[in-house]
């Protein structure tokens, strides 16, 4: 079995279900696995103990995960238009990855949530792409060919899975939603089944 990496930072819980839905995507593809990881919330402060694994959830992010994987899902809230800081944190401190291409040639997709229909899901998920792009990735969308990317009246774009989760919408993820985000992760899933197996 090849893992793929679902990486994500959820605060209200709205972008760990999208993570859940992009897993069972990725488990769809013959010989392929998620594994969940997270990452820690970011202080003000700069001295601080390392915060304590979460009690329920998945795990803290460990360098092995990304030399690991055999594909990458990264997944934020949408903050003014761009990644949360915790999640931006980390890809900001794999300066070393970056250096030995740990990334590099692996396929990778991305996924948020916002609060409002216009929240800024795009720009998020196009924003999230550029450091996937300078570590070698390959990046992977979510194309016209998928019947929901039409008929969605909530989230979901070509760039890549989303979930509106304020107003009067549902917190839990509407169905348009979810199979976006199980399509997502089966693509990424099958990507990186078909340059194993040309490897």
């Amino acid at each position: 079995m090849a893992d793929i990496l679902v990486l994500y930072y959820s605060r209200g819980g709205s972008v760990a279900r999208l993570a859940r839905q992009v897993a069972r995507g990725i488990e769809e593809v013959a010989g392929m696995s998620a594994r969940l990881r997270t990452v820690p919330p970011v202080s003000a402060t700069t001295q601080q103990a390392s915060p304590p694994e979460p009690e329920d959830g998945a795990p803290y992010v460990q360098r092995r995960d990304l030399d690991e994987c055999a594909g990458l899902l990264l997944g934020s809230p949408t903050r003014f238009g761009n990644m949360a800081a915790p999640l931006k944190h980390f890809v900001d401190s794999l300066g070393a990855e970056w250096a030995s291409g740990t990334l590099s040639g692996k396929p990778a997709g991305v996924f948020t949530s916002t609060a409002t229909q216009h929240g800024g899901q795009e720009s998020t998920l196009l924003s999230m792409q550029v450091p996937l792009l300078h570590h070698g990735c390959l990046i992977i969308g979510i194309p016209y060919t998928e019947p929901m990317l039409s008929s969605t009246r909530t989230g979901g774009s070509p760039y890549g899975a989303s979930h509106v989760s304020g107003g009067e919408n549902d917190p839990q993820l509407s169905d348009e939603e979810a199979v976006l985000a199980r399509a997502l992760g089966r693509r990424v899933a099958d990507v990186a089944r078909r340059l194993g197996a040309a490897a």
